[in-house]
């Protein structure tokens, strides 16, 4: 196969994968506040949209990390090829693909970069692999970063709800201060994290199609990406962002623990934090992971909540599973393709059979805008006494008592 026609075919599987990572992790950012009512649902993704577009924009450490990082390449290592990122990428698809039909927020970013290592390894040797980078940029921020972005939103939590309790004058009780404040200042922080998001996961695109230019000798090793390949997955994840990705909204939102203005406060607080100084570092981290860290974090924070581990421990199997199970993907692939022609059309009809069967499959059970996340129910003051949540009270009922 002409390489400029593989090279085309993996630019537009790139921007497809793009496309998915949108509405993959548009909960990110927009789970905790639909599930508190602070955004009306089709407001707030069209608004991450708009902030994963012009995020986008703000760097491009990320995706350095990505095209020169993780896969060695130019004249001074291995020279890797079209097929072999046709292959990672389709790996990284199809597993995007299932988490989003099973309504797993599991990381893009490690799909990506499990579907490429696989690949790698398959079409080329395990040589290929640049394994400090790895475990310097990928292995280790992921596993630190959901820890310390859920340790971070504990503590808030903590504080918020710290500094807005007051007293009962009659009874001493501990009674919960306004908090209606915390819902308005969702608006900002969740917007903080859609625009955090551009700078990191929509790099990692632009860092696969930069890699494929430069495998396709149209472009030197080591530079980064051009402004056309900025733009182009720019606009393929933000309307990704767009249609949505309810079924992880669902989860992210009430699956996980139930979720008060507070508590996305201090998680979308958290989340942005972490996700901003990764990208700044070039830290290829997975957002998804942070997020969910975060909103686990503000559930044990908050007093009268309960976290479900249940939910938590099938998320943290999808972690685990994602990139062996992209590698494997990725992996099987690349020994398809290097057959020759045959091979890739093989592979390319058989990816977008499966893909087409999951978002049929997914029509049986359509979860969208109306079902996503049940907004929680304003205005239900918790009372305390010698620091044991006792019944709740419906005396507080007004939206601007929101716990």
């Amino acid at each position: 196969m002409e390489i400029t026609i593989m090279v085309a075919l993996v630019i537009t599987l790139a921007l497809f994968f793009d496309f998915t990572n949108g509405f993959h992790d548009t909960a990110n950012a927009m789970a905790t506040p639909i599930a508190t009512g602070a955004i009306k649902p089709k407001t707030a993704v069209a608004l991450a949209a708009v902030l994963n577009l012009v995020g986008a924009f703000l760097s491009t450490e990320v995706a350095k990390t990505v095209s020169g990082g993780i896969i060695r390449e130019g004249s001074d290592g291995i020279q890797i090829t079209p097929d072999i990122i046709f292959a990672g990428l389709m790996g990284a698809i199809l597993w995007n693909m299932i988490t989003w039909l099973k309504g797993l927020p599991s990381s893009s970013s490690h799909a990506l970069f499990g579907g490429l290592i696989g690949a790698a390894i398959a079409g080329i040797g395990i040589h290929s692999i640049n394994f400090e980078s790895l475990m310097q940029k990928v292995i280790l921020p992921a596993i630190f970063a959901p820890i310390i972005a859920g340790a971070v939103a504990y503590l808030c939590t903590k504080l918020a709800y710290a500094l807005t309790s007051r007293h009962d004058p009659e009874t001493g009780s501990k009674l919960t201060q306004k908090r209606g404040g915390f819902r308005n200042g969702q608006v900002f922080t969740s917007s903080l994290v859609a625009l955090a998001h551009g700078t990191n996961d929509a790099q990692k695109t632009m860092g696969i199609i930069t890699l494929v230019l430069i495998a396709a000798g149209t472009q030197a090793p080591g530079s980064g990406p051009q402004f056309w390949v900025i733009a182009s997955c720019a606009l393929a994840i933000a309307i990704g962002t767009y249609s949505g990705g309810w079924r992880i909204i669902r989860t992210m939102g009430s699956g996980l623990t139930d979720v008060k203005p507070a508590q996305g406060f201090a998680a979308e607080s958290s989340t942005a934090s972490a996700i901003l100084a990764s990208s700044h570092l070039g830290f290829a981290l997975s957002t998804t992971q942070v997020a969910s860290g975060s909103v686990i974090g503000s559930g044990m924070g908050r007093r009268g909540t309960t976290v479900r581990w249940g939910m938590a421990g099938k998320i943290a199997i999808g972690w685990l599973f994602t990139l062996p199970a992209a590698g494997l993907v990725g992996a099987l692939t690349a020994m398809l393709v290097q057959t020759g022609v045959a091979g890739v059309v093989i592979a390319a009809v058989a990816g977008t059979g499966a893909v087409l069967y999951m978002f049929l499959h997914s029509k049986k059970s359509h979860v969208g805008h109306h079902n996503a996340v049940g907004v929680q129910e304003a205005g239900a003051a918790v009372r305390f006494r010698k620091k044991k949540a006792l019944a709740v009270s419906r005396t507080y009922n007004k939206p601007k008592d929101e716990l």
